[in-house]
């Protein structure tokens, strides 16, 4: 039996942001035409006949935010009839983990604004962003418990109370900061500098750290188990 279709195929991005002031975040997009105007979206729209998915997600985000990315990692397919009130559409969805203040975030074509919201505190989204939006923060997590996170999101030189507050704030829990801390030494990507944390107060000083690129991604590329 022959299927008929008339099947559109799209890509949409979650762009997670990490600071250690403001936590998790999301960059979202609103919308400026139909449907769902003036709602908040994931950046994204439809792959060109001539266009690869990665070319397209990147087209998009950089039309709609200014913000281009060296590396994005597939998520999943979003294909539920009805998900797009215009067409039949199946997404083609991305994620990835940046500093915010790496960027400068600008709106255009499709786009009337871009902004960065906490991940706790997300607007009302249109489609069924909402879901892809829970699926990248999910798989997120899955990943921080197997392969290392943090170089691209912490300062050369960091105390590793930087990194304790990063892998609680996108895994959303509390962790045994004990264990953490002996767990993570272990596998050696991390080097303890001589230098001090500068304080505000009183308190005594800690070492700063640094990764060990060479090891960091090494042991991004083979996998380990954090078990945290």
């Amino acid at each position: 039996m022959s299927a008929s279709q008339n099947i559109k195929v799209a890509v949409d991005a979650v762009v997670f942001g990490y600071t250690s002031k403001e936590g998790l975040s999301v960059l979202l997009i609103k919308r400026k035409i139909k449907p769902y105007k003036d709602s908040w979206a994931l950046p994204g729209g439809l792959v060109g006949d001539d266009e690869s998915l990665e070319d397209a997600i990147q087209r998009e985000l950089k039309e709609e935010t200014s913000i281009s990315f060296n590396y994005l990692e597939q998520l999943y397919s979003f294909g539920k009839p009805g998900r797009d009130p215009r067409n039949r559409v199946i997404s083609i969805t991305y994620y990835g983990l940046v500093k915010p203040d790496a960027f400068e975030i600008k709106a255009d074509t499709d786009a009337s604004d871009a902004a960065w919201f906490n991940i706790k505190n997300l607007p009302p989204l249109a489609f069924d962003h909402d879901q892809i939006v829970n699926a990248a923060h999910d798989r997120l997590k899955s990943k921080m418990l197997y392969q290392p996170v943090g170089f691209e999101l912490l300062e050369e030189k960091f105390p590793f109370s930087e990194l304790e507050k990063l892998y609680m704030a996108v895994l959303d829990r509390p962790i045994d900061r004990r264990n953490f801390k002996k767990k993570i030494v272990k596998f050696g990507f991390l080097e303890e500098t001589n230098e001090k944390q500068a304080l505000d107060g009183a308190g005594r000083p800690g070492n700063l750290f640094r990764f060990n690129e060479e090891k960091y991604y090494l042991l991004q590329k083979q996998g380990i188990s954090f078990e945290i």
